[in-house]
C-alpha cells in the first residue's frame, strides 16, 4: 500500500515544488529536469489531461443538475427507463469505467516519473478504491483545485496549439525542399529570389512559434509535474462520484462528512435520496414492452467497488486488464435494446433524416428517398409498409388524417430527436478522442437510444416514417426526380 507519507503529490503543503516548479535548482538538476521532460508524449498527455478535465466537469452541481433533469426527459423514461436509481446507477458505471481507463493511461505516464507516489499510480489507484486515503482531503471545487484545473486547461490549449503549429511547420519544410529542388534545376530571377526571401521569413516565424509554444506547453513539463497535476485530479473525481453517485451505490467507499468543509457537507446531505434501495444491475439490460424493467431474475453481477471492474460475473475474475479489453457498460445492453441489436447509430441517423426532410424547404431525391428505406432492417420495412398502406388509403377518404399526422410528427420528433442526436455525439466524441483536445462535458449512454426498448424504437420510427409520407402526399411534396 502507498501511503500519504509516499505521496507528496496528493498534498498541497508538502511538496509546492512539484506543483509550482523549483527556480533553485543545480546546473545537474536543470540537466536532469531537461531530460525528464515530456516532450513528443506531450500530445498524448494533453489528451489524458482533457478527459480528465471532460470527466472533472461533468460532475458539477450544474451538470448532475442538467442530468436528472434529462432522466426526467419523456425520451428517456419511454424508452430506457423511469427508475432514476436505477439509471443514475448506470451513469455512475460510465463514469467510473471511463476514469479507470483515464487513471491506467496515468499511471503507464506515472512508470517515467521519480516520485515514488506517482511512479507507482496504480497502486495508489487502489489504494483510493479500498477507501484507505483520506477522502476529506479531495475538495471538489476547492479554490487550490479550481486554479490547477486553469492551469491544466492552459496546458492543453498551448499543447493543441503547438499540434497544430509543428503540422503547418512540416508543410512548410516540405516545401521548402520541393523549393529547393527547384533552385538547383532553375536559375530564379528577382521575381523569385523576393518570393524566396517571404516564404523564408514565413518559416523563421513559424519556427519561432513552435519554440515558444514548446516552452509553455506540456512538451517542456516534467513527468512528475504533469503526472502530478493528472494524478490528483483523478483522486478528486473518484471522491467526487462517490459523493454524488454513493446513495444509490451503497458498495462505493463511504465518504466522511468530518475532515469537509460545510459547504461539502451540504452537498452530500443534499443529493441523499429518500430511497437508496436500488436492483442489482444486470450483466445485459432485458427491455421488453415498457421501461427497463427491475423485476426480472438477476444474475450474479453487481458494482465491485474495490477492483476495477463494475459489470462482472462472479467467475469472471477481477483486474483492469479485463475492463480494457471489454467496455462492459456498453455491451450490458441487451438483444431487446437497440443498442444491444446494433442499431443504435443506425436508427439515429434514420431520426435525424426524417427531422431534416420534414423541413418545409427540403426536397427529397429519389435516391435519398431509396437510401433511407435501405437503412431500416427488414421487419421495421415490413411495419413501415403496412402502416403507409392503410394510412394513405385512409386518407384519400378523409384528408383531416394528414393534419393529425403532422401533430403526431411533431410530438415524437421532440422527444426523439434529442435522443438521436446525443447517440451521434456519443459515438463521435469516441472516435475522436484520440485526435481532440475537448474539454467539455461528455455525453452518457443513458441519454442515447443504446439502451432503448427496440420494440418501442422501431413502432415510433415507423410512426414518424409514416407521417412524413402522409404529409409530403397532403402538401403534394412529390419525392423529386432530380
Amino acid at each position: 500500500m502507498v501511503g500519504f507519507a509516499k505521496m507528496g503529490w496528493l498534498s498541497t503543503d508538502n511538496n509546492k515544488s512539484l506543483i509550482m516548479g523549483d527556480h533553485s535548482l543545480s546546473n545537474s538538476d536543470s540537466n536532469n529536469r531537461k531530460a525528464n521532460q515530456m516532450g513528443i508524449l506531450a500530445f498524448e498527455t494533453a489528451k489524458i489531461m482533457s478527459r480528465l478535465l471532460c470527466l472533472y466537469k461533468s460532475l458539477s452541481n450544474a451538470e448532475i443538475s442538467k442530468l436528472k433533469t434529462e432522466m426526467r426527459s419523456q425520451g428517456v423514461a419511454y424508452l430506457n427507463s423511469k427508475d432514476e436509481g436505477f439509471l443514475l446507477s448506470l451513469a455512475c458505471a460510465e463514469r467510473l469505467e471511463d476514469l479507470d481507463k483515464a487513471a491506467a493511461a496515468v499511471a503507464r505516464l506515472g512508470h517515467k516519473c521519480n516520485d515514488f507516489g506517482l511512479n507507482r499510480f496504480d497502486l495508489v489507484y487502489t489504494d483510493l478504491k479500498l477507501g484507505i486515503i483520506d477522502f476529506g482531503k479531495l475538495e471538489y471545487g476547492s479554490k487550490e483545485i479550481e486554479k490547477r484545473v486553469d492551469k491544466m486547461e492552459k496546458l492543453i490549449n498551448a499543447t493543441s496549439g503547438l499540434y497544430a503549429a509543428l503540422e503547418n511547420l512540416t508543410e512548410l519544410e516540405i516545401s521548402e525542399r520541393k523549393m529547393k529542388k527547384w533552385k538547383e534545376k532553375k536559375t530564379a530571377g528577382q521575381l523569385q529570389k523576393v518570393n524566396c526571401d517571404m516564404f523564408n521569413q514565413r518559416l523563421e516565424q513559424q519556427r519561432k512559434q513552435v519554440r515558444q509554444l514548446r516552452e509553455i506547453s506540456l512538451w517542456s513539463q516534467t513527468f512528475d509535474k504533469s503526472v502530478g497535476h493528472m494524478a490528483r485530479i483523478v483522486c478528486i473525481i473518484y471522491a467526487r462520484i462517490c459523493v454524488i453517485f454513493g446513495p444509490y451505490i451503497p458498495v462505493l467507499p463511504s465518504v466522511s462528512l468530518r475532515n469537509m468543509r460545510s459547504s461539502q457537507q451540504k452537498e452530500i446531505l443534499k443529493v441523499q435520496p429518500e430511497n437508496c434501495l436500488i436492483e442489482p444491475i444486470r450483466e445485459q439490460i432485458i427491455s421488453r414492452s415498457g421501461p427497463i424493467p427491475t423485476t426480472s431474475k438477476p444474475t450474479l453481477v453487481r458494482f465491485y467497488s474495490r477492483k476495477s471492474i463494475f459489470f462482472l460475473c462472479e467467475d469472471e475474475g477481477f483486474g483492469s486488464e479485463k475492463l480494457a479489453k471489454n467496455n462492459r457498460v456498453f455491451h450490458a445492453a441487451g438483444p431487446s435494446t437497440v443498442g444491444g441489436s446494433g442499431l443504435a447509430l443506425r436508427y439515429a441517423n434514420v431520426i435525424t433524416l426524417v427531422e431534416k426532410y420534414s423541413n418545409p424547404s427540403e426536397s427529397v431525391d429519389l435516391n435519398s428517398r431509396e437510401n433511407l428505406y435501405q437503412m431500416l432492417p427488414e421487419n421495421l420495412k415490413k411495419t413501415v409498409r403496412s402502416k403507409l398502406s392503410k394510412n394513405l388509403k385512409c386518407m384519400d377518404e378523409d384528408e383531416s388524417l394528414a393534419e393529425g399526422w403532422r401533430e403526431a410528427l411533431k410530438h415524437i420528433m421532440e422527444w426523439l430527436a434529442p435522443m438521436a442526436h446525443n447517440t451521434i455525439n456519443w459515438q463521435l466524441e469516441r472516435n475522436l478522442e484520440k485526435t481532440k483536445f475537448d474539454i467539455k462535458p461528455s455525453v452518457l449512454l443513458l441519454q442515447t437510444l443504446h439502451y432503448s426498448d427496440k420494440e418501442k424504437t422501431d413502432a415510433a420510427i415507423a410512426d414518424i416514417l409514416v407521417g412524413l409520407s402522409c404529409i409530403y402526399k397532403c402538401e403534394n411534396r412529390q419525392w423529386s426526380e432530380s
